[in-house]
């Protein structure tokens, strides 16, 4: 690498997986590697998009922060979500997607070579991102049970210390669909204000629960409502992938700093597609929406589960993809991906570099194929294991 900030910054492995897949152009590949979905987004989404094309007022870097519309229904969103009220002149920004939004506030809230906590495993886009901010990575393990993921609260806390910046957490998380709750947030709050520390709330897919229950934000919870900050994205809940917007909603002193980093950064949003993302978190169906897609998510994960019940696959409690376990099959992840991509056309990710652990699971997602597709899946494992 010809810079040292890059030296402990891998690919994510997705996009050669994907790349490869693309490239045989074969419509018999099961493409299970890519956080893609073949659900529509919200028709008023799309509605508007059309509208904005012919609006000069879409066409503009102004303003900087984002619409007006945009920022009041984010604001709005993360609001009723958390219980707490945020101005969205001061206490929330758009982004050009999670990610970006992720990137912005960890480079407004991290030092070089303070530490920031995540669960293991973790996306590798999270974990780089951390990376190049000159943050350092505190991993805290995951444990796969018979249930699913869990994670013991006190041991997510015991990890945050004199030397933690943030801690960076998503729920359900990806890939493992890992869900945390009040006992996570409890036991977060008083190690947060103990060693001064943020949290970072990565909400892109909160809503994508399995068991019927409403999102726990940690705002919601007394002791970290001045300490979180909220990063979310339509790209998930609402399927808008392509169009590339998403919020940041905290403290007025810190999204000060978050703007003035995303004035540095992307400078602005995508300007077609912010008011069809208001129109969508705003639309009084929404929430319907999103349960109406979950329910589809959930009805595929049970196939791939069904399918995979010879294999160790771990249950996700959320989200859009699963892991299994590589080991008890006595090859790596990589070894795996291989053989389902040469014997059996399906196309799955290795989790390299994806925290700790990540090199002993092959993350499978369900949210790009319909049933009937992922049916045949057992199947094509026998052929290729």
């Amino acid at each position: 690498m010809t810079v040292t900030r890059l030296r402990d910054i891998p690919g994510i492995g997705v996009d050669a997986i994907g790349d490869a897949a693309d490239a045989m152009g074969d419509p018999e590949f099961l493409r299970l590697e890519n956080l893609d979905t073949d659900l529509r987004p919200p028709a008023v989404a799309l509605a508007a998009t059309h509208a904005a094309v012919d609006d000069d007022a879409a066409n503009s870097y102004l303003p900087f922060q984002g619409h007006r519309s945009l920022r009041e229904a984010a604001a709005g969103h993360v609001g009723r979500i958390s219980g707490r009220h945020y101005d969205p002149a001061t206490e929330c920004v758009s982004v050009a997607g999670g990610l970006n939004g992720i990137l912005n506030t960890l480079l407004a809230t991290v030092e070089g070579g303070q530490e920031v906590v995540l669960c293991d495993p973790i996306y590798a886009g999270l974990v780089n991102r951390v990376r190049l901010a000159g943050g350092v990575p505190r991993f805290v393990p995951a444990q796969p049970t018979a249930g699913g993921w869990t994670v013991d609260p006190q041991r997510l806390a015991g990890a945050v210390g004199p030397r933690t910046a943030a801690v960076l957490m998503m729920g359900p998380a990806m890939p493992t669909g890992l869900v945390l709750d009040e006992r996570h947030w409890s036991a977060l709050a008083d190690a947060c204000e103990r060693h001064d520390a943020w949290l970072i709330y990565d909400a892109a897919m909160e809503r994508i629960r399995f068991d019927g229950r409403p999102p726990s934000h940690p705002a919601a919870h007394e002791g970290l409502a001045r300490r979180t900050i909220t990063v979310g994205s339509a790209s998930k809940e609402l399927r808008l992938i392509g169009w590339r917007v998403g919020w940041v909603a905290g403290p007025a002193p810190i999204m000060a700093d978050i703007r003035l980093v995303g004035m540095t950064n992307v400078v602005c949003q995508v300007g077609l597609a912010q008011r069809a993302v208001a129109a969508a978190l705003d639309a009084p169906d929404a929430d319907a929406d999103v349960a109406a897609a979950t329910a589809t998510w959930q009805r595929r994960c049970e196939t791939v589960l069904d399918q995979l019940a010879a294999y160790p696959v771990i249950r996700p409690h959320g989200g859009w993809s699963l892991l299994i376990d590589t080991g008890p099959l006595r090859m790596t992840a990589a070894e795996l991906s291989q053989r389902l991509f040469d014997r059996a056309k399906v196309a799955a990710t290795p989790m390299d570099g994806w925290g700790p652990s990540g090199g002993h699971y092959l993350r499978l997602v369900f949210a790009n194929e319909p049933v009937e597709r992922l049916a045949g899946l057992g199947e094509r494992f026998r052929l290729a294991i």
